[in-house]
């Protein structure tokens, strides 16, 4: 599972990178769980929240249905 959220991943990379963000994957757990870290301005950005849960997690889960949750660290 670990390389379809990459692939999902790289298809979100090019909005947050437009903005001077970026996001890393760290993990994936097996009960479905992904952690990334948001780097650049995403890493410090106030909505950065919402481009998590709304953006990256809303992504990953019409894509990949075992996806239950996305955190950062």
């Amino acid at each position: 599972m670990k390389e379809r959220v990459e692939e999902v991943l790289q298809k979100v990379r090019p909005s947050l990178q437009a903005d001077g963000g970026d996001v890393e994957l760290i993990d994936v757990s097996d009960d479905g769980v992904v952690k990334v870290q948001l780097t650049g301005a995403c890493g410090s950005c106030p909505f950065s929240t919402m481009t998590l849960k709304h953006g990256i997690e809303m992504r990953l889960k019409e894509a990949i249905p075992e996806v239950k949750e996305v955190v950062a660290l």
